[in-house]
């Protein structure tokens, strides 16, 4: 009888073990995959064609300053699409305004509290990502002053918000570019510190 527990026993270790290496496998590819994905932007700021960076400053480019990745800030969203979605005249960084649709909203659950962001569509694009323009408590201290960006694509009622893969417009790089500037309703009340921090230009 004591055999039969002490096997039943290592069984239920053994399964344990499994999921555990199961979990820290999934993150430690997760991980591979932001920094894969990050290794791949700071090539496309270094080329000539497609970089957003001056001529000057692209020459001295020594990479992009990110958080580190943390699967906290990979945050599963409730997706409410918008049934009939409105076209508003999006506010621009020169002064212009351009136009997006309202396509939905996300609500998630972080530091205790509910935030809601909006998200959009420029008018014209056929992709399925949304584009969602933001502020946060790390702006203009850890983060560039003028707000991220994020990309997100809804499963039914569900968004994921990866937060890790947060960027900066490429006005914070370059002030000849029109940026959409983040509307009220998305500043969030929070800090997120993860994705792409403030950029230090090196002359």
């Amino acid at each position: 009888m004591k055999g039969f527990r002490y096997i039943i026993i290592i069984g239920v270790l053994l399964i344990m073990g499994y999921l555990l290496k199961d979990l820290f496998f999934n993150d430690e590819s997760y991980n591979l995959a932001v920094q894969k994905f990050r290794q791949n932007k700071d090539l496309t700021f270094h080329s000539v064609s497609r970089s957003p960076l001056p001529d000057t400053l692209r020459r001295a480019f020594t990479g992009l300053k990110y958080y580190e990745p943390s699967r906290d800030y990979e945050i599963s969203a409730d997706f409410k699409a918008e049934e009939r979605p409105e076209p508003v005249a999006m506010a621009m960084s020169t002064g212009d305004k351009e136009p997006y649709f309202v396509k939905g909203k996300a609500s998630f659950e972080l530091d205790g509290q509910t935030h809601t962001l909006t998200l959009y569509q420029k008018a014209g694009a056929t992709s399925d990502s949304l584009f969602i323009p933001f502020t946060d408590q790390t702006n203009g201290f850890e983060t560039y002053g003028g707000g991220r960006y994020l990309d997100a694509i809804p499963l039914g009622q569900t968004i994921i918000l990866d937060f890790n893969k947060a960027y900066n417009p490429f006005c914070a790089y370059n002030p000849e570019y029109a940026c959409p500037m983040p509307p009220a309703e998305n500043r969030l009340k929070v800090k997120i510190p993860a994705g792409e921090k403030e950029y230090a230009k090196k002359d």
